[in-house]
């Protein structure tokens, strides 16, 4: 009876056990929650922190980028492009890169993309350096921060101290000489002698107009290579307009020339029909005198006499009408004395010009649209070939009253 009652206690301890862990594999184990791993961090954003060199056109300057290397990681450091006043310098990409120490080097130079940007920056200038905000960033994204923000700004030079002192002594002292000249030589006056002791010969309307568009130009060419360092500047449409104006210039030296030799001619001529006219109205004189010194002179005495008297009463009568044609051409030609430069250049013997005044006043309108093209854009201008036409058509009405007009 013990034996049966201890096999039923260790049975049932069995089965109590088999159930316990029955219990505990059904009983869905906790599930192992994965460590949280930390929020990724951003990289942190390029900063420019400093700058060496001198912000000037075709000079180098070095940028230091904090941060530089890991943001070369994730982008293409090499389209960094340098940024002033908020404007990209497109086309200017490092000369040199440091990653490892964040430097950046950029020669900063006028590319095709980055024209309009330097023109903006260099345009109008009054001073020889404007104050600028500098970075440097994508050439297609944003500029990075920087320290030389609107509030520390940089330097910029336009002008050169020493390159512009320089220049601007040779266009003043050209034209100083160019001023010099018009005055005290016939350089920009009509061509000849002086007519009197101590005056001089009037101004040329040709001639000015050349002397206007070579110190215009020859002033804007020099003030464009120093701000742009540029030298291909003359367009065809300045080739063009100077062309205009040396042709006037000539065709005005070849008529008054033409008027001047024609002049010269007759003046010749009647001066040695005067000289021949004056010997034979001497001798036909004394050959009047000598018949009349005859006591009794006979018929044929008379008859001579009375041609020879004929003969010498047409020649005075000759050189009545030559003298008065020499006096008519020496009034005609001088004393050509300068009255001041405006009434020299709009006036000629008939007194004031239409077709002078024309010619002078689109001279004066194209040279104002000149220097605002050259001060604004840095650039010569491009005329277009309808305002050369109309140049060209003032020159030549100008060239074709040449012909009857008096000097």
């Amino acid at each position: 009876m013990k034996s049966l009652s201890l096999s039923l206690r260790l049975l049932l301890t069995v089965c109590l056990f088999a159930l316990v862990v029955a219990a505990q594999d059904a009983t869905p184990s906790p599930t192992a929650t994965p460590a949280a791993s930390p929020a990724a961090s951003p990289l942190p954003s390029p900063h420019v922190d400093g700058m060496l060199g001198h912000l000037e056109l075709d000079d180098v300057v070095e940028l230091h980028i904090e941060n530089l290397e890991k943001w070369a990681e994730t982008h293409d450091v090499n389209k960094l492009v340098p940024y002033i006043n908020g404007r990209a310098i497109r086309g200017n990409y490092p000369d040199e890169l440091h990653l490892e120490r964040g430097r950046v080097i950029f020669h900063l130079r006028i590319t095709p993309e980055s024209k309009d940007a330097w023109i903006d920056l260099l345009g109008e200038p009054t001073k020889a350096a404007r104050p600028v905000s500098l970075s440097a960033g994508l050439e297609n994204g944003s500029a990075f921060d920087t320290i030389h923000g609107k509030d520390n700004t940089v330097p910029l030079t336009v002008i050169s101290p020493v390159y512009g002192v320089v220049s601007l002594l040779i266009v003043l002292v050209t034209l100083f000489l160019l001023l010099w000249l018009a005055r005290k030589t016939n350089i920009i006056r009509e061509p000849g002698p002086p007519p009197v002791s101590g005056k001089r010969r009037p101004y040329n309307l040709g001639r000015a107009q050349m002397a206007f568009w070579f110190f215009l130009i020859y002033a804007s060419y020099v003030t464009i290579w120093l701000i742009t360092d540029t030298l291909d500047t003359i367009t065809p449409s300045l080739l063009a307009l100077m062309g205009i104006s040396a042709g006037t210039a000539l065709g005005e030296a070849l008529i008054d020339d033409g008027k001047e030799t024609a002049k010269t001619n007759q003046l010749r001529d009647l001066t040695a029909e005067k000289q021949a006219l004056d010997q034979t109205v001497t001798q036909l004189q004394s050959q009047v005198d000598g018949i009349n010194a005859i006591e009794q002179p006979t018929v044929t005495d008379q008859a001579n006499r009375d041609a020879i008297n004929r003969q010498l009463i047409a020649g005075r009568t000759r050189l009545g009408q030559i003298q008065q044609q020499l006096f008519t051409l020496s009034a005609d030609s001088g004393p050509m004395v300068s009255q001041g430069f405006l009434r020299d250049i709009l006036s000629d013997g008939s007194g004031y010009s239409f077709h002078r005044f024309q010619i002078f006043a689109w001279t004066i309108v194209l040279g104002i649209i000149f220097v605002s093209s050259v001060y604004n854009s840095l650039t010569m201008p491009e005329f277009s070939p309808t305002l050369l036409g109309l140049m060209g058509l003032s020159a030549g009405t100008y060239i074709g009253f040449k012909f009857p007009e008096q000097k």
